[in-house]
Formats: structure tokens, sequence, C-alpha cells
């Protein structure tokens, strides 16, 4: 079954309902996790308006931060007695879901669990989506988890 189960992370509500089910997941197969957090020219950007009233590092504090969201959910996994290592990645060429699928091949993930807001419409259009395209994309299996409000609409 599931050995090898890559989770891409970003602090968000829906990214932790994905840990979640990984982690329940990795503890019924035996597996071990990859969380994978991505820093990239969009985060950047948003970054830098975000900041732009304040003096600093932008891209030093999107890697603070990502080593933050990647601890704290590393955190969850051992805490519940799975297997975790974790991987920040910072990349400015391609996009997200490139990035994932690429480490999930390296890594020889066996299963990618993500999070997803499971917009439809405009909303999806608008703010694109990275598990839409890393589901379309990836030569392996991939378990979409949305979220309870996701499921009411």
């Amino acid at each position: 079954m599931y050995q090898r189960i890559l989770v891409p992370i970003d602090g968000s509500d829906t990214a932790k309902l994905g840990l979640e089910e990984s982690v329940r997941l990795a503890k019924s197969t035996g597996g071990r996790l990859r969380l994978i957090h991505v820093v990239d020219d969009l985060s950047l950007a948003l970054a830098m308006d975000a900041y732009s009233g304040h003096a600093g590092d932008w891209l030093n504090e999107l890697r603070m931060d990502g080593a933050r969201i990647l601890q704290e959910a590393a955190d969850v996994a051992l805490k519940a007695g799975v297997m975790v290592d974790t991987k920040l990645k910072e990349e400015f060429k391609g996009a997200v879901y490139e990035i994932v699928l690429a480490e999930a091949q390296g890594w020889r993930a066996d299963l990618i669990v993500l999070g997803t807001h499971g917009r439809r419409g405009f909303g999806r259009v608008v703010l694109g989506s990275s598990a839409e395209s890393i589901l379309r994309h990836s030569p392996i299996p991939v378990l979409l988890v949305r979220s309870p409000q996701s499921l009411s609409a």
C-alpha cells in the first residue's frame, strides 16, 4: 500500500485537512510522509505587496514562514507516531504543481495528498488551482481532501 506519501503544505486550513488525512493514512499503512512547502515567484510577489510598508528581507521572511509551517506540520505527524521529513523548496521558474510533481518523482512517492478548497467557476479561474494541475499532470495517484464548507456549496 502507500508507503511514501508526499504532502504539499502551505499553512492553510485546507492544507491542514490534507495533512490530517495523510497522517491517518500513513498510520494505517505504516508509511512515511514527506512534507513540502514551496516558495515561488508568486509567493514572493504577494509578500512584497503585503510588506510594502515595512523594511525587510521578503525572501527571508518567506523562508522563515515556510520553515515554521513545515515544523508545525511535522510536529503533528510525529505526535501521531508517523515518520516524517520536510522539504522547503525555493523555485522561481515553473509552476508550483511542476515543483511538487518533480519532488514526488524524485522521492519516488506512492501518493500525493493535498487539501483543496474545491472552488468552481470564476473563483477557480481567478485564483488558479494547483490541486487541479497536480491532479491532471500527476503520474502517481493523488488524494484530494476537500474542506467541509466546499462540500455544502
